[in-house]
């Protein structure tokens, strides 16, 4: 089961899967909790953007799509609906669709094109260097040290979306800003190693099943990371002895874990109405 870790590619994998993976499962805590889940499937598509932008001009491949993602996580972070008709999701799910024409339609001018889909769409985790591993290193640890400082601030706002008070947030509040800023920080540089849809699932899925396992906060956030870093390792593991692409493997695990804790959440639902019905016959 380790031996995959004889080889230095599937090394830099892994560690690039757990450090990218457990961070944008605690991100996926409040993506969830806002009911903004197609936040970093836009961000993701932005991003992808700004690397076909890149690729269309022959330049900038580093800080366009840095720039394009930081630019749409600031717009997010504006999006205030008033308009009891509209939700939000509608909003950015229109960004998400209009982003992901721009770069098809970018991505099909350049020399590989089907090809570059592949890769925006699941990345290249394999390929990762440990020079790209520092960098997001860097940029994660940041990013999770704020979060951790201003854990209180983070999980207040959350927990007004939850409770349906975001029309009180207003229309500049700084954390809901730096919290958009630091998603679309992280999403910008795990989408260039792990490509959109390992990223969304990785926002995602750890968080809704840790969601059906437990209700305690705190013990949600450890179940998703630990998820987290044991889909990468078995996804890892999968890919590299039935030689299927990693990002692929990967999100089949999570959705093979996602599976499990709703099985288990409708076990525990019902073992909890038996035991009500058995009080109550008492």
């Amino acid at each position: 089961m380790f031996d995959m870790f004889q080889l230095p590619f599937m090394v830099q994998a892994f560690t690039a899967a757990v450090i990218t993976g457990i961070l944008l499962s605690y991100l996926g805590v409040h993506v969830v909790g806002r009911g903004i889940v197609f936040v970093d499937l836009a961000l993701g598509q932005i991003s992808s953007l700004g690397v076909a932008f890149g690729a269309f001009i022959g330049s900038g491949h580093t800080y366009i799509p840095l720039i394009f993602t930081l630019a749409g996580a600031l717009l997010m972070s504006f999006i205030n609906i008033r308009d009891k008709r509209l939700k939000q999701e509608a909003i950015i799910g229109i960004l998400y669709a209009f982003a992901s024409a721009l770069t098809v339609l970018f991505i099909s001018k350049t020399p590989h094109g089907d090809s570059d889909i592949q890769e925006v769409l699941f990345g290249s985790i394999l390929s990762v260097s440990w020079e790209e591993i520092s960098t997001i290193g860097i940029v994660f640890g940041i990013i999770a040290l704020m979060h951790l400082v201003f854990f209180r601030k983070f999980f207040a706002l959350t927990e007004s979306f939850e409770n349906g008070e975001n029309h009180l947030v207003g229309i500049f509040n700084i954390w809901n800003f730096l919290f958009y800023m630091s998603i679309g920080l992280a999403i910008v540089f795990a989408v260039k190693v792990n490509g959109v849809i390992p990223v969304f699932s990785f926002l995602i899925i750890p968080a809704v099943s840790a969601i059906l396992i437990s209700k305690n906060k705190i013990i949600v956030i450890v179940i998703a990371c630990i998820i987290s870093a044991l889909s990468s390792f078995f996804g890892l593991n999968f890919s590299f002895h039935y030689d299927f692409p990693a990002g692929s493997s990967i999100v089949t695990v999570l959705g093979i874990v996602f599976v499990l804790a709703s099985l288990f959440n409708i076990l525990k639902s019902q073992v909890s109405k038996k035991n009500k019905k058995q009080l109550g016959g008492v």
